[in-house]
């Protein structure tokens, strides 16, 4: 039992976990089988650690054992989206709007920074990691098939060279190449190749307005930080609102039950955002939403509400279940 117990807790695989969360979360777009497919893995090479005979780097061993793991879980399911990705066209702020929704499995779910972004890691390497992870650099990566997404994972957010990844997936260089330059042409035309970019004082300030406002619930002065372009959207409802005018009205409307919330800011998906707790009837408050958000141009151009409802999202989050 003991040397179970000190192989099951061997620091050799344990280092990695982070990152491997990063790498599964870009390749399935979902935190939760994120962390199944990591474990997995986990699993599989505690299983194996006594027959590793350091052919090839511990690394690269359960990167190669992450990957199987993600293209069985990959196969036979419809890619994860997100609400813009299935209408083209904005909602109405009303209430019918919330006819239309889809199972949790549907959507490319938010991950924390903290769950994949290394606290010991550089700052570039910080930010290369923090806009790997964006939700629009995710959800594009869903339109790629599975080993054309570990292929470009793999070159251009790990930068492994072509030869490694080869091995890892059992084919030739120029199958790797190739697979590589399609899965370019795919983000490009999708407009989703990511570009790192560093938190600064002035998104920081930003964020401290908006929590402000959204916590007074002063709508004026919350629209005053949108972009003229800025949506909103809400999984698991397909609705998603566009615009400074329509994401008020909505506020105002439907959504004013969210008067009196309270927030906790954090980072997710490489962007600002915070927790929101919704007061509850008879005192205290419960989860409601985690907001995350883009800026654009010193405004806030998109916001992300991933709303909690039955799904237990802070929960699995590692989020605090109520703010009192």
């Amino acid at each position: 039992m003991t040397s179970v117990v000190s192989r099951e807790l061997d620091p050799r695989l344990l280092e990695h976990r982070r990152e491997l969360t990063g790498y599964c979360y870009r390749m399935l777009g979902s935190a939760f089988d994120a962390d199944d497919a990591v474990q997995e893995t986990m699993v599989r090479a505690w299983r194996g650690l006594g027959d590793f005979e350091g052919r090839s780097a511990l690394r690269s061993w359960l990167y190669r054992i992450a990957t199987n793991v993600c293209l069985d879980q990959l196969s036979g399911r419809q890619r994860r989206a997100l609400p813009m990705d299935l209408s083209g066209s904005p909602w109405q702020p009303v209430e019918a709007s919330l006819a239309s929704r889809r199972p949790g499995t549907a959507w490319v779910e938010p991950i924390l920074d903290r769950q994949v972004v290394a606290d010991d890691a550089d700052p570039a390497e910080q930010a290369v990691q923090r806009e790997s992870i964006r939700l629009a650099f995710v959800a594009a990566l869903q339109h790629l098939p599975p080993r054309q997404r570990a292929v470009l994972l793999l070159r251009e957010v790990l930068r492994w060279k072509a030869d490694e990844v080869a091995q890892l997936l059992d084919t030739t260089v120029a199958s790797v190449n190739s697979a590589l330059q399609r899965a370019r042409a795919t983000l490009s035309d999708l407009g989703a190749r990511p570009e790192p970019r560093q938190l600064d004082d002035d998104d920081q300030d930003l964020l401290d307005r908006y929590v402000d406002a959204f916590e007074r619930y002063d709508i004026d002065a919350f629209v005053a930080l949108l972009h003229e372009d800025a949506t909103q959207h809400m999984p698991p409802y397909e609705m998603w609102l566009r615009g400074p005018a329509d994401i008020g009205t909505w506020m105002l409307g439907p959504g004013s039950k969210c008067r009196g919330s309270r927030v906790l800011p954090t980072r997710a998906n490489g962007s600002l955002a915070f927790a929101q707790y919704r007061a509850r009837e008879g005192g205290g408050r419960e989860p409601w939403a985690l907001h995350v958000l883009e800026v654009d141009a010193g405004r806030i151009a998109r916001i992300s509400s991933f709303l909690d409802l039955d799904t237990g999202l802070f929960v699995r989050l590692g989020l605090p279940a109520e703010l009192d």
